[in-house]
């Protein structure tokens, strides 16, 4: 296996690491210098809702950018195998945002033979997404804890479209008294609402289309809660009728949650986010929209 790999990328040298040892001796070597260290953990296939966050971090502090397939959060039948995949293109997007490392490593390195260990955030992993992948989160837990071992980051950044996933990376942190800040960005959507996703290429056009109903029906949504509406369920059921007008679309759920236990809600008397997962052809889609008090 290389362990590690400095190739031309638009003419410039761009660090790539596949080997975790390697990696941990870099990042040391990168505090060594006085210089801080932004993660943006991504599973490739890139776009500019992951550029928009490779952007957030500060100033001359160090951005590497993790690259990396994670099969322990796939469930059976989902698309771990077919799930795009274009390290030479992700790496010139990398290096076009000021990027200077890559940590790409292999399933072999991250789970090695009789791997066992892995890490369970119990309660706000149990609605939402949680529901029909009940070991998602295990697996986004666990792959999340192994790279900040790795890479060593002073700070994390997350977008915020996978609000669940967001908040059971912020409570790991807590929790296990991780020594880094998690940093947080606003969703990035097309010219037409649609929130960015790797998964959007999966796409007809005819099923893109209808896609753009789950923007709109987050957006109505809000306007009735924004017009004094604050009954969950009132609001949960306009998005409904916005959707179900869609013949391709196929809703997993649709609940609006307290903002930070994710637990349903009747009344929004406190900071809650509407969050939805909704199918198009072989597409799972989700998108959120936060309703602030």
């Amino acid at each position: 296996m290389v362990l590690f790999v400095q190739t031309l990328v638009n003419g410039q040298l761009m660090k790539i690491i596949h080997s975790i040892k390697q990696m941990q001796s870099f990042s040391e070597s990168v505090r060594r210098e006085g210089k801080k260290i932004a993660l943006v953990p991504t599973m490739g296939s890139l776009h500019e809702g992951h550029l928009s966050l490779m952007r957030k971090k500060a100033g001359e502090d160090f951005l590497i950018v993790s690259i990396f397939v994670n099969p322990t959060q796939f469930g059976q039948g989902e698309d771990y195998e077919g799930y795009p995949r274009d390290l030479e293109n992700d790496a010139k997007l990398v290096e076009s945002v000021g990027g200077e490392c890559i940590f790409a490593p292999d399933v072999v390195g991250m789970y090695p033979e009789f791997f066992q260990t892995t890490i369970k955030v119990a309660y706000i992993t149990k609605n939402l997404c949680g529901i029909s992948r009940p070991a998602h989160f295990e697996g986004v837990a666990t792959v999340v804890a192994k790279l900040f071992l790795a890479a060593k980051p002073h700070y994390a950044i997350f977008g915020e479209k996978d609000f669940q996933q967001l908040m059971v990376i912020k409570r790991m942190v807590k929790d296990l008294n991780f020594d880094l800040e998690i940093v947080s960005a606003p969703i990035v959507r097309e010219n037409d609402g649609l929130a960015m996703s790797s998964r959007n290429r999966y796409l007809s056009p005819e099923e893109r289309k209808a896609a753009l109903s789950l923007f709109r029906a987050l957006i109505e949504s809000r306007k009735l809660y924004d017009a004094g509406q604050l009954d969950a369920d009132a609001l949960i059921e306009h998005a409904y009728k916005i959707i179900r007008s869609e013949k391709l679309a196929r809703i997993e759920y649709i609940k609006v949650c307290d903002a930070e236990t994710l637990e349903d809600i009747k009344t929004v008397s406190r900071n809650a986010v509407m969050a939805l997962a909704v199918h198009f052809g072989r597409a799972r889609l989700i998108d959120n929209i936060v309703l602030r008090v």
